[in-house]
C-alpha cells in the first residue's frame, strides 16, 4: 500500500499545478494538519484514495468549514485494507483556550479514552499526529516540543510508522530529519508531501 503523507504546507506541485502523476498509485492520502480546508478538498477531486486528516494546532478554522470529503480521524482508530490509523492531532499547549493544543496530561487523558477501541483493534499500525514524539525530531520550544506521551504509546504498541508534522523543513539548522527509527517504528516527518509504503 502506497501512502501519502501531507502537513503544513500545500504543495504547489499538487494544488498550484495538479501534477496528477503525483497521485498515481496511491492508495490512501494522511493529512498531519495544519493545511487548508480547501487543499484537502480539492486533491479529493482528483484521486480515489481516502483523505484521513487530523487537526494541526492551526486548523481552528475547520469547525466553520472542515475539508469536504476528507475524514477526521482524531481520537479515532480507522481501518483502511487492513491498517489500522489512530489519530492524535494538536499541539503543546502554549496559549490559553486555544482549541487543538494540549498539555501533556491531556493528551495523555485522550489516549486513556481510546483503551477500549486500543483493545479492540489489537492496537495500531500507524500513529497519525500533528506534533511530533519527546525526543524525535521536536524541537526546545514549547510551542515545537513533542509528547511523551506518544513515546509511550510506541513502547507499548509498536506501530510500524509514526507520521508528524509541526516541525518545517525550513527549521532545517535545528536538525530536521525526514526519517528516523524508535524501536520498531519508523517516524516520518510529513512536512509538505512525502510518500511511504506498507
Amino acid at each position: 500500500m502506497r501512502i501519502m503523507l501531507l502537513s503544513d504546507v500545500a504543495d504547489k506541485a499538487l494544488w498550484d499545478y495538479l501534477d496528477r502523476r503525483l497521485l498515481e498509485g496511491i492508495d490512501l492520502i494522511l493529512s498531519c494538519g495544519d493545511l487548508p480546508a480547501e487543499y484537502l478538498s480539492f486533491l479529493t477531486c482528483f484521486t480515489d484514495a481516502p483523505i484521513l486528516y487530523v487537526h494541526g494546532n492551526h486548523d481552528k478554522r475547520y469547525e466553520q468549514k472542515p475539508p469536504e470529503g476528507c475524514i477526521c480521524v482524531d481520537d479515532d482508530i480507522y481501518v483502511f485494507q487492513g491498517v489500522r490509523i489512530l489519530g492524535l492531532g494538536g499541539s503543546m499547549r502554549y496559549r490559553p483556550n486555544e482549541p487543538h493544543m494540549y498539555s501533556e496530561r491531556e493528551m495523555a487523558a485522550r489516549v486513556r479514552r481510546l483503551w477500549l477501541k486500543l483493545r479492540r483493534n489489537k492496537g495500531f499500525d500507524i500513529l497519525l499526529t500533528h506534533a511530533p514524539a519527546a525526543g524525535q525530531g521536536d524541537l526546545e520550544d514549547l510551542p515545537h516540543r513533542g509528547f511523551q506521551t506518544f513515546v509511550k504509546l510506541m513502547d507499548r504498541y509498536h506501530p510500524r510508522y509514526m507520521a508528524y508534522g509541526h516541525v518545517h523543513q525550513e527549521y532545517g539548522a535545528l536538525g530536521f530529519t525526514r526519517e528516523r527509527k524508535y524501536g520498531e517504528t519508523t517516524l516520518v516527518n510529513a512536512y509538505k508531501r512525502y510518500v511511504i509504503e506498507i
